[in-house]
């Protein structure tokens, strides 16, 4: 386990670029950054908090969730925002956490209830699918915190965490993007599931909320093992590095004394993670 930066309030929304690294965010301090391969870490995008997911697109820039799913070009341009998606506050929609794109490229989001940091009481989210023309639509409900998403190695099942409920459920994937039943996968031995990933053997590896850990799990569900971490409140994990064993682990900074103990491990792995694909919904 070996920490690579340290210095922030929340890291969430990892994604490995081929090209260029480790992207992430600072959900509380704001920004998105990228970690270099030689351990330098750079500003990508100013400002922006509360980014909980994020997912590489086609045309080079990120889509990111918030208080909306939006694009942001790639620099010089990352000023620049298109809403692929809005909140909609009056229907019970604060507000979006993780996403994922699926093979086709279309995203898969979690919407919020209510708000997560005012200490109120959570209402369930949604899970929401933007199409390819642009469209969007529910395909899941009664989700009590959404959090993490990602697919099997055939796509035919997605993930999700739910960590109110200390889960993580599944679902059958159809054709056009639909969702079957919702079905518990696995319970947590620890913590609450946040972030999540999908080995190529198709183990689910589950970062775990206030648990000091990250939950590694079979396909069937049955857990494998608890790979411990520094920092209690993991928040998400990512396959990366030239053979994609190098799993890139993200903490915040509950659970320790300060406010900016966020930090990123690496851990390497004995199976490959899968690649996200990468988003191509439309962006006018």
């Amino acid at each position: 386990m070996e920490k690579l930066a340290s210095g922030y309030g929340l890291i969430e929304g990892p994604v490995w670029d081929d090209a260029r690294g480790l992207i992430f965010s600072d959900v509380l301090g704001g920004g998105v950054f990228l970690l270099d391969e030689s351990g330098e870490v750079s500003m990508l995008i100013e400002h922006r908090r509360g980014i909980g997911g994020m997912a590489s697109h086609v045309d080079g820039g990120l889509i990111v969730s918030g208080r909306n799913i939006a694009y942001k070009p790639p620099p010089p341009n990352t000023q620049m925002t298109v809403v692929l998606l809005d909140r909609d506050v009056e229907n019970g929609n604060v507000g979006y956490n993780d996403i994922t794109a699926d093979d086709a490229g279309r995203i898969y989001a979690g919407s919020l209830g209510s708000p997560v940091f005012d200490g109120g009481e959570q209402v369930p989210g949604s899970l929401y699918l933007i199409d390819l023309d642009g469209s969007s639509r529910v395909v899941a409900t009664d989700i009590g915190l959404t959090n993490g998403l990602a697919f099997s190695p055939d796509a035919s099942v997605l993930y999700h965490a739910d960590s109110p409920r200390a889960s993580v459920f599944c679902y059958a994937v159809s054709g056009n993007g639909d969702l079957g039943e919702k079905q518990r996968f696995a319970r947590m031995p620890q913590g609450a599931p946040d972030g999540l990933v999908v080995a190529a053997d198709g183990a689910v590896w589950v970062a775990l909320a206030g648990g000091s850990g990250v939950a590694v799990f079979e396909a069937s569900g049955e857990l494998r093992e608890v790979v411990e971490v520094p920092l209690p409140m993991v928040t998400s994990v990512c396959f990366g590095g030239t053979d994609r064993r190098d799993l890139f682990i993200v903490t915040g900074s509950e659970g320790v004394d300060g406010d900016n103990a966020g930090s990123i491990f690496r851990f390497r792995t004995d199976v490959p993670g899968l690649p996200v694909p990468v988003a191509r919904v439309p962006l006018g």
